[in-house]
């Protein structure tokens, strides 16, 4: 049975601050963030904003009713959960109005959990053939004034639609997957922002893709020549980029190493212009290369490289089904334009407001620009979420 991505959508916050500013208020050259991140901006998301209204906006753009009356489960993968115990997919089931008979669950590794959600999805569907799963990846990556990580946040959501015989990309029975136990980053409950050792995890993703690719080639007899191209987890995307110059190797021809690169820059195009999405950023990626590419063709192999810090890391492949451009949205670039611009001190107050509650448990908010969805009010410690006026 061919099951994979029938249709994939995306939302991100609707303020964006410019990596120049940031590098002019923090006194730092701003190649070091335009060039040597290869980010060129960022998504900010104010208080109003979090990984419920991101996921069922990005829902919002590609469900029919048909879809939601058969959706069967919804799967949300985060780093950046609103509750230690009701998964964030139930927020979401509710305000898209799918069908009551669905299972709904959030799954949790750093920014690897959307690839396992996607295993999931695929194994359910194997069992039931007509089931439809809906798979998010919903994240909000936050850092802190002033540090290290700083540039490389960003806010937003994918969502995918899995089923058999799927209109984008089948996804191949091929996955490699690889767990150790690292200390590269981690946040526990007692903080908001996690705590980052930034040249290890640099080296742990590199190692891991590294090692997971010698795995996969090993297994499948596989060659880079096999792929047409080739997407990462991206942090920020020099760091994949180092990463595909590590899967290329001497004996790649000159002509196919110059048609990855090409897929690599249609691949970022997004991802220099959002930031760093968490759990979304592999399927930002897969998402920018197929909107922006010229030369894939139905039939081309993807390979797919996903990591989640602490650490797992998987590769798979995708394989394009005939007519796949028709699900997707030709003019992406409009919808990213169209953030408003804020600066420095504008993103300080708005990208770090906290909720302050009384002593009931009440807190209201300002209005934010947001997607389709806002958070309207927490009432007695509960978090009300509205759809937006047109």
């Amino acid at each position: 049975m061919k099951i994979g991505i029938d249709k994939i959508g995306f939302a991100t916050g609707r303020y964006v601050l410019e990596m120049t500013d940031l590098a002019k208020a923090r006194q730092t050259d701003p190649d070091k963030f335009t060039k040597g991140l290869m980010l060129d901006r960022i998504s900010i998301a104010p208080i109003t904003e979090d990984i419920v209204t991101l996921a069922a906006s990005a829902s919002e753009t590609i469900l029919t009713d048909e879809d939601k009356e058969k959706i069967d489960m919804v799967i949300l993968a985060t780093e950046s959960s609103i509750d230690q115990s009701k998964a964030a997919s139930i927020y979401v089931h509710q305000l898209l109005g799918i069908q009551p008979f669905a299972r709904s669950v959030e799954m949790k590794e750093a920014c690897y959990s959307a690839t396992a959600a996607l295993d999931y999805a695929r194994a359910h569907i194997s069992l039931h053939p007509q089931a439809r799963v809906l798979v998010l990846a919903s994240d909000i990556a936050k850092y802190g004034i002033d540090s290290a990580g700083e540039p490389t946040q960003g806010a937003g959501s994918i969502a995918m639609l899995i089923t058999a015989d799927p209109a984008i990309a089948i996804i191949n029975d091929d996955n490699v997957a690889q767990t150790r136990d690292v200390m590269d980053f981690w946040r526990p409950n007692y903080t908001s922002t996690p705590y980052v050792n930034g040249i290890f995890s640099t080296k742990q993703y590199l190692d891991s893709l590294k090692t997971t690719w010698a795995e996969y080639q090993k297994r499948y007899n596989a060659s880079i020549s096999d792929f047409a191209a080739f997407c990462f987890h991206i942090p920020f995307p020099k760091l994949a980029f180092k990463g595909l110059n590590k899967i290329i190797d001497k004996n790649t021809a000159i002509e196919h190493k110059d048609k990855l690169t090409q897929a690599f820059n249609d691949s970022i195009a997004y991802s220099r212009q959002v930031g760093n999405i968490y759990t979304g950023s592999l399927y930002m990626s897969l998402l920018s290369l197929l909107e922006n590419s010229q030369a894939l063709t139905a039939g081309d192999k993807i390979g797919m490289f996903s990591y989640g810090s602490g650490a797992v890391s998987e590769i798979f492949s995708l394989q394009l089904v005939e007519g796949y451009k028709d699900r997707l949205d030709t003019n992406r670039q409009a919808y990213l334009d169209f953030r408003q611009v804020i600066s420095v001190t504008e993103y300080e107050n708005i990208f770090y407001q906290e909720a302050e509650l009384d002593r009931e448990g009440n807190a209201t908010f300002e209005t934010y620009l947001t997607g389709d969805y806002a958070l309207r009010t927490i009432q007695e410690h509960q978090r009300i979420y509205e759809k937006n006026d047109k």
